[in-house]
C-alpha cells in the first residue's frame, strides 16, 4: 500500500500460501491442500509489532477494504474507514484485511484449481466454518510476524469472525469490535440464506456446482442477492428510496419491470453476479449458518477466558441482525466483568448502515482504538 500526494491509498493485493506438503486441518476433520490467502494491508507495522489490527469482511466483501487498486473508479468496501486519520488511522496503526477462504476473490475456494487433478474444485471443495476462516487468518497472522493483534474487527460475518478470534485466540486479541453482527444464526436467518442457496442449485446451470469453464448460473445467484439485498434493508429505507415510484408513466399491468425497486433489485442481482462465483455463495451462507458461539454451553462460559477489550455496534434498524442479538454478547462479556461498550446507533438505513453511517462509527471507533493503544502501554 502507498499514498499518493492527494492522500489516496493505492492498494495491492498479495497473497500468502502455506508451505509445500503443509495442509490445512479444517474444523471438520479434512484437510485442504495448498491453502492460499489473499490479503492486503494498510499503514506501517511499527518496530514493536503491537499496532495491527484486523478487518474481517461481510459476505460478498475480499480482502480489498480500502484505497484503489490501479484502474479502479471506486475504492475497497471500508474506504471511508481506514486511511490516515480516519477511524482505522493507518498513520497509528497497520491495518490488514484477507480474503475468506471458502471465498472467490484469491483465497482458496470451490473455484480454486483442485491440484490432484487440476481442475476446478466446485463441490469437490470441503465445507469449511467461520472457525476454519479464523484460523486461516491466523496463518497469515503467523507469517507478517504478528505475535499479538490490537484490534479484530468486522461487519456481518467479518463480526462473526471477530468475535470467533477473541473466543478462539484470548490471549491474541487485545480488543474486539464486532458490528452489526450476532452470536448465532436464528432460524429466520437460517431461512433467507437457504431461499438464496434453493435459488441457485434450480438454476440449470449450476450443473450441481461444476459450471467453471460453461454457462454460469446468473439466474439462480441474481435472485439469491435480490433476496439477500432485501434482508440488508429496513422498510423506512426502502420507501423513502423508493416508495411507489413506478419506471414508466403508467403501470403495464404486467410482469415487466415497473416499480422502481423491482428495477434496482434486479440491478443489485445483475451486478452481483459479475463480481461473484455462486458456489462460494453456497459455501459462504452454510458457514454462517453453522456458526454458534454457544454451542458447546452457555454464552456467559464462552466469554469466560476472554482478555479483550470490546466495542459492540448495533443499529436500530437493522432487522437481519436486530440489537438483542448482540445485547447477549454484551451480557454474557459483563457477567465476566470484561470491559466492554455498547453502541446502539439510530439509522433507518437497515443493516446496511455499518456500510454507511461511517461518521458515527469512526467516532467510536478512533477513540476506542487510541484509548486501546494507550491501556496496552504503547
Amino acid at each position: 500500500m502507498e499514498t499518493t500526494d492527494a492522500q489516496i491509498m493505492v492498494a495491492e493485493t498479495k497473497f500468502y500460501s502455506t508451505p509445500p506438503g503443509e495442509d490445512f486441518l479444517l474444523e471438520s476433520g479434512l484437510t485442504l491442500k495448498d491453502l492460499r490467502i489473499a490479503y492486503e494491508t494498510y499503514g506501517k507495522l511499527n518496530a514493536e509489532r503491537s499496532n495491527a489490527v484486523l478487518l474481517c469482511h461481510a459476505l460478498s466483501g475480499d480482502a480489498h477494504a480500502a484505497g484503489y487498486h490501479k484502474g479502479d473508479k471506486k475504492p475497497g468496501w471500508w474506504d471511508p474507514m481506514v486511511g490516515p486519520g480516519k477511524a482505522f488511522d493507518t498513520d497509528k496503526y497497520y491495518v490488514i484485511c484477507s480474503n475468506i477462504i471458502g471465498g472467490c476473490k484469491g483465497s482458496s475456494g470451490p473455484n480454486s484449481i483442485n491440484p490432484s487433478n487440476g481442475k476446478p474444485y466446485g463441490l469437490s471443495f470441503p465445507i469449511v466454518s467461520v472457525g476454519d476462516m479464523v484460523n486461516a487468518q491466523k496463518k497469515l497472522i503467523e507469517f507478517l510476524g504478528i505475535e499479538r493483534l490490537l484490534c479484530v474487527s468486522g461487519g456481518s460475518m467479518g463480526g462473526m469472525q471477530a468475535l470467533d478470534w477473541a473466543v478462539r485466540y484470548p490471549d491474541i486479541v487485545e480488543s474486539c469490535i464486532p458490528v452489526a453482527t450476532t452470536y448465532k444464526h436464528s432460524a429466520q436467518q437460517i431461512a433467507f440464506n437457504e431461499v438464496g442457496r434453493q435459488a441457485i442449485m434450480a438454476d440449470p446451470a449450476w450443473n450441481s456446482g461444476d459450471y467453471y469453464g460453461g454457462e454460469i448460473p446468473s439466474r439462480g445467484l441474481s435472485v439469491a442477492r435480490m433476496v439477500g439485498h432485501i434482508t440488508y434493508m429496513s422498510s423506512e429505507s426502502m420507501d423513502q428510496k423508493f416508495g411507489r415510484m413506478i419506471k414508466e408513466e403508467k403501470l403495464g399491468y404486467g410482469f415487466t419491470t415497473e416499480f422502481e425497486v423491482e428495477g434496482y433489485l434486479r440491478y443489485r442481482g445483475d451486478s452481483f453476479v459479475k463480481r461473484f462465483d455462486a458456489n462460494s455463495y453456497l459455501y459462504i451462507t452454510k458457514a454462517m449458518d453453522h456458526f454458534d458461539l454457544q454451542k458447546d454451553g452457555k454464552l456467559y462460559d464462552v466469554f469466560k477466558a476472554s482478555r479483550s477489550r470490546f466495542l459492540v455496534i448495533t443499529f436500530s434498524s437493522d432487522w437481519l441482525y436486530p440489537p438483542v442479538q448482540l445485547k447477549e454478547v454484551v451480557k454474557a462479556l459483563k457477567m465476566n466483568g470484561i470491559d466492554v461498550t455498547y453502541c446502539e446507533i439510530s439509522s433507518n438505513y437497515g443493516h446496511d448502515a455499518f456500510l454507511l453511517e461511517f461518521e458515527v462509527e469512526s467516532k467510536l471507533i478512533k477513540f476506542f482504538l487510541e484509548k486501546t493503544f494507550q491501556k496496552a502501554g504503547r
